[in-house]
């Protein structure tokens, strides 16, 4: 089993680097562990303290779950994934059964900055990307999906995405073992970390 940590801010086009490795290898060889799965339920707080919540600190992530989770699928054991919704800021009751597979890719902003998820980690990824096209890219994801407005993206970004990416996310590349700069847009580091896995594979 090979596991592949893929980490960067939010918009650096983290979600597009997966979806393309993933269409370059056969299916039923890849399932994805998102970070975003694991955060923390707040159902016990109001929605508007729910909305106003900083979900850009390693604090909001449960990740003693997702470890667990990542240490049961390396055994060979399946995992009930949580389901999280954006518009409510809640787990849902129900679960998505994960089976083990040849690759598992952990995907999210902050995966590196737990130091033992990364010793799970066989390959340890960064995408990187400009903060100029980060906050372009998070304002039109924001408003389509997360029904945000322009204002309330913007002072999100600010007061707590923009922050926190410097505290805890930025200092993570060292851990990195691969740096992907412009996201999902450099096809060649793309076509190098999808030769690894294909080559791993084979093995």
């Amino acid at each position: 089993m090979l596991v592949i940590g893929i980490a960067g801010g939010t918009g650096s086009g983290k979600s597009t680097v997966v979806r393309k490795v993933m269409k370059s290898l056969p299916e039923g060889e890849v399932v994805i562990l998102p970070q975003d799965s694991y955060y923390r339920d707040n159902a016990n707080i109001p929605l508007e303290e729910r909305l106003a919540a900083n979900y850009d600190h390693p604090d909001a992530i449960e990740f003693e779950l997702l470890e667990k989770h990542l240490k049961d699928l390396r055994k060979g054991k399946s995992i009930e994934q949580p389901i999280y919704s954006y518009l409510t800021c809640t787990r849902s009751d129900e679960t998505i059964t994960i089976n083990p597979c040849h690759v598992i890719i952990v995907e999210g902003i902050l995966i590196l900055t737990h130091p033992e998820l990364r010793k799970l980690m066989d390959l340890k990824v960064f995408v990187d990307a400009d903060p100029d096209d980060r906050l372009i890219r998070v304002i039109n994801r924001d408003i389509v999906e997360r029904g945000r407005t322009v204002d309330n993206v913007i002072e999100r970004y600010e007061c707590t995405v923009k922050p926190m990416h410097n505290q805890f996310i930025e200092p993570t590349k060292r851990y990195a073992d691969l740096i992907v700069p412009q996201g999902g847009n450099n096809h060649i580091a793309i076509d190098i970390l999808t030769k690894y896995i294909e080559n791993k594979l084979r093995k």
